[in-house]
């Protein structure tokens, strides 16, 4: 393993090589170059800062995956960029196929209940995707992808402890448009995206695209007989746009809507049902999962209004307001099992208005700056039940869980050229905010409960019955010096923290609370029972970005140290209710953990003009090394507080990732011919905590290549394969069998596994999507 001194030393070396090989930076990209647009500084335009700045002039760790790239790629949705992006896990979350899981060097959240807050901020346009659900965006319109590591407190606030993904979607042309792509493939892939749009007048312009997106299942549902993990969704989105176009002003205000209804993912048993004998089927994207009631059903839509306006020649004005919502319901059978072992049938009912104002100076002086405020007002809404019928028969543990989310806050960014080549920029954000929750959990006995038409009837009395709310304040600073020897070389050191919202426990049981006194809990015991509190990190940086050879090597390098306080370790186990076996949430700020790293990113032309013929081989490279580890994690082990850190692993962080992409690019006819291949790896990955080595996956490597040509009449097809060697990979799952409290190990009775929820013994896995062939074609007019 590598040590801390290793680490500087390999990032220190870097920066050197950096200074010394400074070139000055040619403008003479060709057009093969400048599609080749993944992370080349001094091409690529990002907004990492909230506002317009070359990638190599940030001092943040930054990948930027613009529109070409995306489709030379043949990108789907958002998760695909996981795979080229160092110390990065994006993954549709176990059961479903909208909902997200993120995580960025070592920090993030894969629970979707309404309580829990995300590590890693995911926006559209600049707004703040609030919850998971609905955050699987799929690439369609987009002008570029964005991806910020490391905390990201001060000019994105809470929940972007981890990093942040931003979404940046394409304005509107000037001059009227249409552009028409279709796609075909295997499993019966079958799409169709049309975007158009014009010019009313030279104020005004308006754009709409409509999205079908639908594919057969990978595998079927043995019991219903149903596709599983197919997709079938209508997407929109529709865009008004005033000004802009060299203007002073411009007025965005754009609209989108989606609707999944791709049928509920089941997921695969990896082993057999401790009481029916049924065997682990031959095929990891079967299920025999027999809950179907919800209907498998996700709409996603919202409204933002983004407009700017300069007051002066110098400050300007920019105003986000957006209203989002989003509705789920979801069967999700834990067992994959006919029998009603654990099934959980859920609604998940989002809303969210934010507004946020910034003031920018840019006087083309030595200093720039930037002050803002932010509000956020949104409501979280999880209902479900818990059905445990082979365990009691008919029995129900129900859930309702409102949590409402009030922030405030007020930041400032600053940036100040000590000298021409030297510039320090600091920054900070104070947070205010406030949790409200309504937590009801009702036993039900002879069926479901009656929001999920079940025909149970109330069983004693709830288990809680919680209404109350907390505050949380923050301030949260960022620092950064950096150091450019020319324009095209940036040497930076940064400092950075972030919070991730406190909360209550969903989950939680009131009436287990400890009470102070023999007898009931009361309310304050029962909040401080089920809250929990933020967590934050702080984290250093250093880095190198730079132009090497004439412009033909692009490199960003960037070492990391997080101290990772205060963590959050959401979780369910099996417990006793009324004299009722159920299951109890377990909720507590257990953990500490030390993160340290390194990423490297290139760009760069091996060879042009080969042969005289205008060709070029390009190389496109990321790798991630990340060391984290639990310092502290406290458990409860027969009533005794125990630190059990030494056997805890950070969840979803491989310790190494990487990627590494050959591009060719050819003049053909009246264009361009892409030929293109990337291996991606990464190494062996804890879905939680607890080490499970059912769950938990082995080291892996995907294989994809594409053959794309474009025209310049604008007409483009490619044939893409995505993951050739059709690897099998587990990427979550859910585990419910009783494990020893220290070592994790699961725990056996007669040489079997002895199960901690439901009779059948819970080991359910879910995987990336097998090997994938497809052809698209685009034609714009």
């Amino acid at each position: 393993m590598m040590t801390k001194a290793l680490i500087w030393q390999t990032t220190a070396s870097a920066l050197v090589l950096g200074a010394l090989a400074a070139p000055a930076y040619a403008q003479d990209a060709t057009p093969a170059e400048a599609q080749a647009e993944t992370n080349q500084g001094g091409e690529i335009i990002v907004t990492a800062r909230r506002r317009e700045e070359r990638l190599v002039d940030v001092p943040v760790a930054v990948s930027s995956f613009g529109e070409a790239e995306l489709k030379r790629r043949g990108s789907v949705d958002i998760t695909d960029i996981a795979q080229i992006t160092p110390n990065t896990t994006l993954e549709e979350s176990r059961g479903t196929n909208s909902t997200l899981s993120a995580f960025i060097r070592g920090i993030g959240q894969q629970d979707p209940v309404s309580g829990f807050e995300q590590g890693v901020g995911i926006y559209l346009d600049d707004v703040y995707l609030n919850r998971p659900q609905g955050a699987v965006l799929d690439i369609y319109d987009v002008e570029r992808i964005e991806v910020l590591r490391g905390p990201q407190g001060t000019l994105y606030g809470r929940n972007t402890i981890g990093g942040a993904v931003k979404y940046v979607t394409r304005e509107l042309p000037d001059e009227t448009s249409l552009r028409l792509r279709g796609t075909l493939g295997t499993y019966g892939r079958a799409e169709a995206v049309v975007t158009a749009s014009t010019p009313i007048n030279d104020v005004v312009r308006v754009g709409a695209s409509v999205a079908r997106l639908s594919r057969d299942g990978f595998g079927e549902n043995l019991t219903t007989g149903e596709e599983n993990y197919n997709k079938d969704v209508w997407a929109g989105r529709g865009t008004i746009e005033v000004g802009g176009n060299g203007k002073s002003y411009l007025l965005r205000i754009s609209g989108d809507y989606t609707h999944d209804r791709s049928g509920a993912r089941g997921g695969h048993r990896l082993i057999e049902g401790m009481i029916s004998g049924a065997p682990v089927l031959d095929d990891v994207f079967d299920t025999r999962g027999g809950l179907v009631d919800p209907e498998q059903d996700v709409e996603t839509y919202g409204i933002a209004m983004n407009g700017f306006i300069d007051l002066t020649d110098a400050l300007t004005l920019r105003s986000i307001t957006a209203f989002r919502a989003d509705d789920s319901a979801s069967p999700i059978d834990f067992d994959a099992l006919a029998a009603v072992d654990i099934d959980v049938p859920a609604f998940y009912e989002n809303e969210q208005f934010s507004q946020e104002f910034q003031l920018l100076w840019d006087d083309g002086g030595r200093f720039t700056g930037l002050l803002g405020g932010y509000f956020l007002d949104a409501s979280a809404d999880s209902l479900f039940d818990v059905r445990l019928f082979t365990t009691f028969a008919g029995f129900t543990a129900f859930t309702s869980a409102k949590v409402d989310t009030k922030t405030y806050a007020v930041f400032g960014d600053f940036t100040y050229d000590v000298t021409d080549k030297l510039s320090l920029s600091v920054g900070g954000r104070y947070t205010w905010d406030e949790r409200t929750a309504n937590i009801l959990r009702q036993s039900y006995l002879g069926g479901g409960s009656p929001v999920f038409d079940g025909a149970g009837i109330p069983f004693g009395d709830p288990g809680t019955d919680f209404s109350g709310s907390e505050d949380f304040n923050k301030f949260t600073p960022r620092a950064s010096l950096s150091f450019q020897p020319t324009p095209d070389h940036n040497i930076y050191a940064s400092f950075s923290q972030g919070f991730k919202g406190g909360g209550f426990d969903p989950r939680g049981v009131g009436v287990n609370a400890p009470a102070a006194t023999p007898g009931t809990p009361t309310d304050d015991e029962v909040a401080a029972y089920l809250s929990f509190e933020p967590e934050t990190v702080d984290s250093y940086e250093v880095g190198y970005k730079g132009s090497l050879f004439d412009d033909a090597v692009y490199i960003a390098v960037a070492g990391f140290y997080a101290e990772y306080t205060d963590v959050q370790i959401p979780g369910s186990v099996g417990c006793v209710v009324n004299g009722l076996p159920t299951f109890c949430g377990i909720v507590s700020n257990a953990g500490a953990a030390e993160i340290m790293g390194l990423e490297f990113e290139t760009n760069a032309r091996l060879a042009r003009d080969i042969a005289a013929s205008g060709d070029e081989l390009r190389f496109i490279g990321s790798l991630g090394w990340i060391d984290a580890d639990y310092t502290e994690f406290v458990t409860d082990i027969n009533g005794t507080p125990t630190d059990v850190a030494e056997f805890r692993n950070v969840q979803n962080t491989p310790e190494w990732s990487g990627s590494a992409t050959l591009g060719y690019t050819t003049p053909a006819g009246s264009g361009d011919l892409y030929l293109g291949s990337t291996l991606s790896y990464r190494s062996s990955t804890s879905q939680f905590e607890i080490p499970n080595p059912y769950l938990d996956e082995g080291s892996y490597a995907l294989l994809d290549a594409s053959i794309v040509y474009t025209s310049d009449a604008g007409f483009s097809i490619g044939l893409y394969g995505r993951n050739l060697t059709d690897k099998e990979y587990r990427t979550s799952g859910y585990t419910f069998i009783a494990i020893d409290p220290v070592s994790g190990a699961p725990v056996l009775t007669g040489g079997e596994i002895t199960p901690s929820l439901g009779t059948e013994g819970t080991l359910t896995a879910y995987y990336g999507n097998p090997r994938q062939v497809y052809l698209t074609a685009t034609i714009e007019f």
